[in-house]
């Protein structure tokens, strides 16, 4: 089971990704913020984190360093509609795979997720 755990608080873009996830045949599980995404039983089961920049509540940076400081291997890409160049910086100075702008082609975002899940086999 590949799982793809998509993290933003914009319910359209989660079902959006979500559903290009499934086409493609990945399981697409989806949550509205970083608490509830680092309180499932996911975090240990993701393959991939598909992790929104700015959010109610835990910021996707924070949720990054949490899973940084928790010793999880989880590939983090980082999805904004507002990624300054500082955010992209420190994304990927703490192991993001990749950051994407919103809008996104949807190509790229496979790509990222593919890149995402070889470093996790490699790894293993």
């Amino acid at each position: 089971m590949s799982v793809v755990c998509i993290v933003d608080d914009d319910a359209s873009v989660r079902s959006g990704v979500g559903n290009l996830l499934k086409a493609v045949g990945y399981t697409a599980v989806t949550f509205a913020s970083g608490e509830e995404f680092l309180a499932s039983p996911m975090v240990d089961e993701a393959l991939c984190v598909l992790l929104d920049v700015k959010m109610q509540g835990m910021q996707g940076l924070e949720v990054q360093r949490q899973l940084n400081a928790e010793h999880r291997s989880i590939p983090v890409v980082f999805m904004s509609a507002h990624g300054d160049d500082d955010s992209v910086q420190r994304a990927l100075r703490h192991g993001a795979v990749g950051f994407l702008r919103k809008p996104f082609a949807e190509e790229l975002l496979l790509d990222s997720i593919e890149l995402a899940i070889a470093r996790v086999s490699r790894a293993h």
